[in-house]
Protein backbone atom coordinates (compact mmCIF):
# COMPACT_ATOMS: atom_id res chain seq x y z
CA UNK A 1 0.00 0.00 0.00
CA UNK A 2 1.14 3.53 -0.79
CA UNK A 3 -0.02 6.82 0.72
CA UNK A 4 -1.51 9.42 -1.61
CA UNK A 5 -2.52 12.99 -0.73
CA UNK A 6 -5.35 14.36 -2.90
CA UNK A 7 -6.23 18.07 -2.88
CA UNK A 8 -8.57 18.53 -5.85
CA UNK A 9 -11.36 16.76 -7.71
CA UNK A 10 -10.60 13.36 -6.10
CA UNK A 11 -11.55 14.50 -2.57
CA UNK A 12 -14.83 13.46 -0.93
CA UNK A 13 -17.72 15.51 -2.30
CA UNK A 14 -15.79 16.50 -5.44
CA UNK A 15 -16.53 15.53 -9.08
CA UNK A 16 -13.98 12.70 -9.41
CA UNK A 17 -14.31 11.16 -5.93
CA UNK A 18 -16.30 8.36 -7.61
CA UNK A 19 -12.98 6.96 -8.88
CA UNK A 20 -11.57 6.70 -5.35
CA UNK A 21 -14.43 4.43 -4.26
CA UNK A 22 -14.61 2.35 -7.46
CA UNK A 23 -13.01 -0.93 -6.36
CA UNK A 24 -12.78 -2.05 -10.02
CA UNK A 25 -9.96 0.54 -10.29
CA UNK A 26 -8.25 -0.68 -7.11
CA UNK A 27 -8.49 0.01 -3.39
CA UNK A 28 -8.29 3.43 -1.75
CA UNK A 29 -8.83 3.69 2.00
CA UNK A 30 -9.44 7.14 3.50
CA UNK A 31 -6.93 7.71 6.31
CA UNK A 32 -7.46 11.32 7.32
CA UNK A 33 -7.05 14.97 6.45
CA UNK A 34 -3.80 16.81 6.09
CA UNK A 35 -2.00 19.74 4.58
CA UNK A 36 1.33 20.25 2.90
CA UNK A 37 4.20 21.06 5.26
CA UNK A 38 5.65 23.40 2.64
CA UNK A 39 3.68 26.09 0.86
CA UNK A 40 2.71 25.58 -2.78
CA UNK A 41 0.63 27.53 -5.31
CA UNK A 42 -2.72 25.82 -5.93
CA UNK A 43 -4.31 27.31 -9.05
CA UNK A 44 -7.41 26.63 -11.13
CA UNK A 45 -6.35 26.73 -14.76
CA UNK A 46 -7.03 25.83 -18.37
CA UNK A 47 -10.28 25.78 -20.27
CA UNK A 48 -11.62 22.95 -18.04
CA UNK A 49 -10.90 24.75 -14.74
CA UNK A 50 -8.66 22.00 -13.40
CA UNK A 51 -6.94 22.43 -10.00
CA UNK A 52 -3.16 22.22 -10.22
CA UNK A 53 -0.59 22.29 -7.44
CA UNK A 54 2.43 23.94 -9.04
CA UNK A 55 5.69 22.39 -7.90
CA UNK A 56 7.14 25.64 -6.56
CA UNK A 57 7.92 24.87 -2.88
CA UNK A 58 7.88 27.88 -0.58
CA UNK A 59 5.36 29.88 -2.65
CA UNK A 60 1.60 30.03 -2.02
CA UNK A 61 -0.20 28.29 0.84
CA UNK A 62 -0.20 25.10 2.91
CA UNK A 63 -2.60 23.05 0.75
CA UNK A 64 -5.42 21.15 2.49
CA UNK A 65 -6.43 17.69 1.30
CA UNK A 66 -7.11 14.06 2.13
CA UNK A 67 -4.74 11.16 2.80
CA UNK A 68 -5.50 7.73 1.32
CA UNK A 69 -3.83 4.35 1.45
CA UNK A 70 -3.99 2.86 -2.05
CA UNK A 71 -2.99 -0.46 -3.56
CA UNK A 72 -0.78 -0.85 -6.64
CA UNK A 73 -3.79 -1.13 -8.98
CA UNK A 74 -5.27 2.17 -7.74
CA UNK A 75 -1.85 3.87 -7.90
CA UNK A 76 -1.55 2.80 -11.55
CA UNK A 77 -5.08 4.06 -12.25
CA UNK A 78 -4.27 7.42 -10.60
CA UNK A 79 -1.06 7.74 -12.63
CA UNK A 80 -3.10 7.24 -15.79
CA UNK A 81 -5.98 9.45 -14.63
CA UNK A 82 -3.59 12.28 -13.71
CA UNK A 83 -1.72 12.07 -17.02
CA UNK A 84 1.50 11.18 -15.21
CA UNK A 85 4.24 12.09 -16.02
CA UNK A 86 3.21 14.61 -18.72
CA UNK A 87 0.43 16.66 -17.10
CA UNK A 88 1.19 15.89 -13.43
CA UNK A 89 4.21 14.31 -11.81
CA UNK A 90 3.84 11.99 -8.81
CA UNK A 91 6.32 13.05 -6.15
CA UNK A 92 6.76 12.40 -2.44
CA UNK A 93 5.84 15.36 -0.23
CA UNK A 94 5.70 15.88 3.49
CA UNK A 95 2.10 16.11 4.71
CA UNK A 96 1.09 17.28 8.17
CA UNK A 97 -1.74 15.17 9.60
CA UNK A 98 -4.61 17.42 10.71
CA UNK A 99 -7.17 14.71 11.52
CA UNK A 100 -6.55 10.94 11.52
CA UNK A 101 -9.22 8.29 10.95
CA UNK A 102 -6.96 5.33 10.32
CA UNK A 103 -7.13 2.81 13.15
CA UNK A 104 -3.69 1.69 14.26
CA UNK A 105 -4.44 -2.02 14.34
CA UNK A 106 -3.83 -2.44 10.64
CA UNK A 107 -0.06 -2.39 10.89
CA UNK A 108 0.00 0.99 9.14
CA UNK A 109 2.43 3.29 10.87
CA UNK A 110 0.95 6.58 11.90
CA UNK A 111 2.65 9.87 11.41
CA UNK A 112 5.98 10.53 13.06
CA UNK A 113 6.23 12.32 16.40
CA UNK A 114 5.95 15.62 14.52
CA UNK A 115 2.63 14.54 12.95
CA UNK A 116 4.15 14.41 9.45
CA UNK A 117 3.85 11.67 6.79
CA UNK A 118 5.41 11.24 3.38
CA UNK A 119 2.72 10.88 0.72
CA UNK A 120 2.65 10.76 -3.04
CA UNK A 121 1.16 13.95 -4.48
CA UNK A 122 0.27 14.78 -8.07
CA UNK A 123 1.70 18.23 -8.70
CA UNK A 124 3.09 19.76 -11.86
CA UNK A 125 6.35 21.31 -12.95
CA UNK A 126 5.13 21.42 -16.57
CA UNK A 127 2.78 24.39 -16.82
CA UNK A 128 2.52 27.62 -18.81
CA UNK A 129 4.47 30.45 -17.08
CA UNK A 130 1.34 32.64 -16.83
CA UNK A 131 -0.21 30.16 -14.35
CA UNK A 132 2.14 31.54 -11.69
CA UNK A 133 0.15 34.80 -11.91
CA UNK A 134 -3.23 33.14 -11.22
CA UNK A 135 -4.89 33.39 -7.77
CA UNK A 136 -3.53 30.89 -5.22
CA UNK A 137 -5.87 28.81 -3.05
CA UNK A 138 -5.23 26.84 0.14
CA UNK A 139 -8.09 24.45 -0.51
CA UNK A 140 -10.08 23.34 -3.55
CA UNK A 141 -13.83 23.00 -3.91
CA UNK A 142 -15.27 22.62 -7.42
CA UNK A 143 -18.25 24.77 -6.42
CA UNK A 144 -16.24 27.31 -4.43
CA UNK A 145 -16.50 31.10 -4.42
CA UNK A 146 -14.00 31.25 -7.29
CA UNK A 147 -16.90 30.58 -9.71
CA UNK A 148 -14.71 28.40 -11.97
CA UNK A 149 -16.80 25.31 -12.68
CA UNK A 150 -14.78 22.15 -13.23
CA UNK A 151 -15.54 20.43 -16.55
CA UNK A 152 -15.83 16.66 -16.18
CA UNK A 153 -13.71 14.56 -18.52
CA UNK A 154 -16.88 13.01 -19.98
CA UNK A 155 -18.09 16.51 -20.97
CA UNK A 156 -14.92 17.69 -22.73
Amino acid sequence: MARVFVYGTLKKGQPNYKHMINTAKGLAKFQGRGRTVEKYPLVIAGKYNIPYMLNIPGTGHHIAGEIYSVDEQMLQFLDEFEGCPDMYQRTLMRIEVVEWEGKSGTGEARAGADGVLECFVYSTATYPPEWVGLPYYDSYDSSGKHGLSYVLRESR
